[in-house]
């Protein structure tokens, strides 16, 4: 066996250092130039990360997040562990990047019957890791340095920095409550847009205008005279329309949920995005999806391939066996699209006479897992702060879960700082728990309650 001849490379550099005056145990020089990407100033603070951590410290109840605590329905766990056990082992490898293909084929199948149009799988629909990924994908895709998007507030919150990381500058317009009749509670479908002010957001700069029906945080769910009002002006100023339709199976009282790709001159124009999570009360799998004409989708396909590129293969192929199910079932009393938001109305109605009954005024929801109060009369609870940046129901909905264990989040948080103190005395709830879950919220609120009535 040969022995290395002279020191090794390690040693003699190690001389070296110490000769420089230099020991192992010195401090690293740090960088001193901005590492940071201009595209991120201004929107690194986040509403979920801030409440999600109060939650898990305070609450004894959280109707915060949205998402619902109940499983999802038996035959879609059973799809799961079917695609995980079975002999089939590509199922657990790479699949096709765009879209695992039985659930392209499916989805295509479903909603262009809903929609009037051929779908092509292979390039009118293309899966993401949940819906927010779909989102990410249109504003990389279609957005430009000073291209223009309208977002309709209260909005996801999401919407406003994607736009701004893609370059773009957010053009907002807000929905406007009516007062209802003497008597009634307030419903989303109060909360309108003014047609002259939407009109007047639309200009040469206008590239895309986002849509949310049925709408987080409201609930609303826009009519027929309500889409028809922005298709035309999409199709005079020849805007894109991202069309976020998540809860698109959650609406109640018989409301009907209407596509905005299915009014004429739309379906050239728009990208519609879905989501597994909210259709079988999945969230924790991240299965969404966009579809529209391959011309817009096409570029969708370039951000997802050189980012995430591939979504979970057996997730997919279960969506995939629930899909199909559900269009066995179409419309029939035992299909989950029926069921669920029977079972949701009820939750929402339960909450709302809960809130009533304490004094903080519900907006009824006519779509989605949520519920929007009014808080006005227990202003008394959290005295306003002179000069204080923070808007009330951000304080309020703070001072609520350290104090009463019950999570919610502040409706002011859907809303571009401008306008974050013109609507900062409402609170959001999400209704989609179990009935142990309400229960125990309508507790806290009824002890509240006694507490603010007693002497």
């Amino acid at each position: 066996m040969l022995r290395r001849a002279g020191p090794s490379l390690r040693h003699f550099l190690l001389e070296r250092k110490i000769g420089a005056g230099y020991s192992s145990c010195s401090s690293e020089v740090k960088m001193s130039r901005p590492v940071q990407a201009r595209r991120l100033e201004g929107i690194d603070k986040n509403i979920w990360v801030e409440f999600v951590k109060l939650a898990a410290t305070y609450s004894t109840v959280n109707l915060g997040q949205g998402f619902p605590d109940f499983s999802p329905p038996d035959f879609l766990k059973e799809a799961f562990v079917r695609a995980l056990s079975r002999e089939n082992h590509m199922l657990h490898q790479y699949t096709r990047a765009f879209g695992h293909p039985p659930l392209v084929k499916i989805l295509a199948q479903f909603f262009g019957k809903l929609l009037g149009h051929d779908l092509d799988p292979m390039t009118d629909v293309m899966v993401t890791v949940g819906a927010y990924q779909a989102l990410f994908c249109c504003f990389q895709a279609f957005v430009d340095e000073g291209d223009e998007v309208i977002i309709i507030e209260p909005f996801f919150d999401c919407y406003e920095p994607m736009v701004k990381m893609a370059g773009g500058m957010p053009v907002f317009v807000p929905l406007r409550p009516k007062a209802p009749e003497d008597g009634k509670l307030m419903s989303s479908a109060d909360w309108q847009l003014d047609p002259a002010e939407l009109a007047s957001k639309f200009s040469e700069r206008t590239k895309a205008i986002v849509l949310n029906s049925p709408n987080n945080p409201l609930g609303k769910v826009f009519s027929r005279g309500e889409l028809e009002l922005i298709a035309d002006l999409c199709v005079k100023h020849d805007v894109l329309c991202i069309s976020d339709e998540v809860y698109e199976w959650l609406v109640y009282n018989g409301k009907e949920h209407i596509r905005i790709a299915s009014l004429q001159g739309m379906w050239d124009r728009t990208v519609i995005i879905g989501s597994a999570g909210k259709t079988f009360s999945a969230t924790g799998w991240k299965v969404g999806w966009a579809m529209g004409p391959n011309r817009l989708l096409q570029h969708l396909r370039t951000v997802h391939q050189n980012s995430v590129y591939h979504c979970a293969t057996v997730a997919q192929e279960a969506v995939a066996q629930g899909f199909r199910r559900e269009l066995e079932l179409y419309g029939k009393p035992d299909s989950y699209f029926i069921q669920l938001p029977k079972v949701l109305q009820q939750k929402r109605d339960w909450l709302v006479q809960s809130l009533d009954a304490v004094g903080m005024k519900p907006i009824v929801p006519e779509g989605t897992y949520f519920l929007v109060a009014d808080i006005s009369e227990f202003k008394s609870n959290v005295p306003d702060v002179p000069d204080s940046d923070e808007p009330y129901d951000s304080r309020f909905a703070k001072w609520m879960v350290k104090n009463k264990g019950l999570a919610a989040i502040p409706l002011s948080a859907f809303y571009c700082g401008a306008h974050k103190n013109n609507y900062n005395h409402f609170i959001r709830f999400c209704f989609a728990k179990e009935e142990a879950t309400l229960k125990a919220a309508n507790d806290i609120l009824q002890k509240w309650k006694r507490e603010k009535t007693s002497p």
